[in-house]
C-alpha cells in the first residue's frame, strides 16, 4: 500500500516554497556539530558558527540589563515584595514592571491576552512610535506579534487569493518575502535594487515591473520596502520615500514597511525615517494610504531574538478589513508575552534621569559601535 502522506500528495504551495536562511547548509551544519558531539576530535574543528542568520547573543553579544531586570521582575512578581529586590534591581526597572505588571489581566505572563496584545503594552508602543515619528499614533493600529514575521505571514495571508495575485519585492531581498508569498499561493514580482547606486530603489523600475506584471494578468496588491535594507544595508533618503509613497498611492497599493533595522545605521549622514512620518509629512491622512509597519526585537543593538517579539502597525484600512486582520490574529489567540513586554520596551528605553539610563546607554552605544566596527570592516 502506497504511504498515505507522501511528497507527491502534499500541498504544492508547501513544496514551492523555499527558505535558504535555514536550508541545506544550515541542515548539513547541524549534521557536523551532532558529529562533534559523538565523536569528538573527528573533524578539524571542535565548533561551529552559525552566520546563517542574525542571531547575536549566539555569538556572545550580551542582552541589554534593563530589558532583562523588567522580565525576571513581571515574571516572578512576587520578587517586587522583597526588600532585598531594592539592592538588586534598578528603581526604575522595578517600577516599570510595577506598571506593567497593573495592565496585564491576573498579573500573569504565563496567560493568555488579547489577540493584538495587551492594552497597554500597545499604549506603550504607539507612545514610543508617536515620539520616534512626531505624529499621533494609536494603540488600536498595533498588532503584537512573535518578531515581524508572523505579522508579514499575516498580510500575505490576507492580500493573496491566488497566483493571479502578485507582490512586488525588491531583489536582493530577506527570503521571508518569496517564502511567504509562495507559501500563501501569490507571485512575486520582482523589483531590481541598483547596486551601483548603492543598492538605490528607482521609481522607473517600479513602474516598469509593475506594469509588466499588470501586462500578464497578475494583480499587484502591494509594494515590500526593506528600510534599512536587509541585506543591502541601503539607508533611503527621504525624498525617495516621499516618491515611494505617491507611487503606491497613485497606483493603489498597500506599502508593506519592513522597518526592523531602523537603529542599525553606521553613517553619520544617513538618517532612519518611518514610511508613516514620510506619508504623514507630505500631507497623507489615515485614508489616503493603506500602510502596514514592521518592527521586531530581534534586531536593532536588543537581539533577543529568541524571546520572538515584535509589532506590525495597520493604518489606511477601512473598519471591515480590520476586522479581518483581527480575525486572522485571533486564530493564533495572542503572541507570547514576553515578548509583547520586549516590544514595549524597546519602544520606551529608560530616559534621562532614569536610574537605568547611563548603563542603558553604555550597553546601547557599545553593541552600536561593536556592530559599526565589523560592518566597516568587511565592507
Amino acid at each position: 500500500m502506497a504511504p498515505s502522506v507522501a511528497v507527491e500528495n502534499l500541498n504544492p504551495k508547501v513544496l514551492k516554497c523555499e527558505y535558504a536562511v535555514r536550508g541545506e547548509i544550515v541542515i548539513h551544519a547541524q549534521r557536523l556539530q551532532q558529529q562533534l558531539q559523538t565523536q569528538p576530535g573527528s573533524l578539524p574543528f571542535d565548533e561551529i558558527l552559525y552566520c546563517n542568520i542574525g542571531n547575536p547573543q549566539s555569538l556572545g553579544q550580551q542582552p541589554v540589563t534593563f530589558f532583562r531586570e523588567v522580565l525576571a521582575l513581571c515574571d516572578h512578581p512576587s520578587l517586587l515584595e522583597k526588600e532585598e529586590t531594592k539592592s538588586l534591581f534598578s528603581a526604575d526597572a522595578i517600577s516599570r514592571a510595577k506598571r506593567i505588571l497593573s495592565t496585564i489581566p491576573g498579573r500573569a505572563t504565563g496567560a493568555y491576552s488579547h489577540s493584538q496584545g495587551i492594552k497597554g503594552l500597545r499604549d506603550a508602543i504607539a507612545a514610543g512610535i508617536a515620539l520616534r515619528d512626531g505624529f499621533p499614533a494609536n494603540a488600536d493600529d498595533i498588532f503584537v506579534t512573535d518578531g515581524a514575521s508572523p505579522g508579514v505571514h499575516m498580510m500575505m495571508q490576507l492580500l493573496l487569493r491566488d497566483e493571479k495575485d502578485g507582490i512586488l519585492c525588491p531583489i536582493p531581498q530577506y527570503p521571508l518575502y518569496s517564502a511567504s508569498i509562495a507559501l500563501h499561493g501569490g507571485t512575486l514580482i520582482p523589483y531590481y535594487l541598483d547596486e551601483k547606486t548603492g543598492w538605490g530603489l528607482e521609481i522607473s523600475e517600479l513602474k516598469k515591473q509593475l506594469e509588466d506584471a499588470r501586462s500578464k494578468g497578475i494583480d499587484v496588491r502591494a509594494l515590500v520596502v526593506i528600510n534599512p535594507g536587509n541585506p543591502t544595508g541601503q539607508v533611503l533618503a527621504e525624498d525617495n520615500q516621499c516618491d515611494i509613497v505617491r507611487f503606491c498611492k497613485n497606483e493603489g497599493l498597500v506599502l508593506l514597511a519592513d522597518e526592523v533595522y531602523q537603529e542599525n545605521i553606521y553613517v553619520d549622514d544617513k538618517k532612519f525615517n518611518s514610511f508613516k512620518k514620510i506619508a504623514r509629512s507630505i500631507g497623507y491622512g489615515e485614508d489616503d494610504l493603506p500602510l502596514v509597519s514592521f518592527q521586531s526585537v530581534s534586531k536593532g543593538y536588543y537581539g533577543e531574538c529568541g524571546k520572538r517579539g515584535g509589532y506590525m502597525e495597520i493604518t489606511g484600512f477601512s473598519a471591515s478589513v480590520r476586522e479581518q486582520v483581527y480575525k486572522i490574529a485571533s486564530v493564533n489567540l495572542c503572541s507570547n508575552i514576553t515578548g509583547q513586554i520586549l516590544a514595549s520596551l524597546i519602544m520606551n528605553p529608560p530616559k534621562e534621569g532614569d536610574e537605568s539610563y547611563a548603563a542603558y546607554k553604555a550597553e546601547k552605544d557599545g553593541i552600536l559601535q561593536s556592530l559599526a566596527r565589523r560592518c566597516i570592516q568587511q565592507s
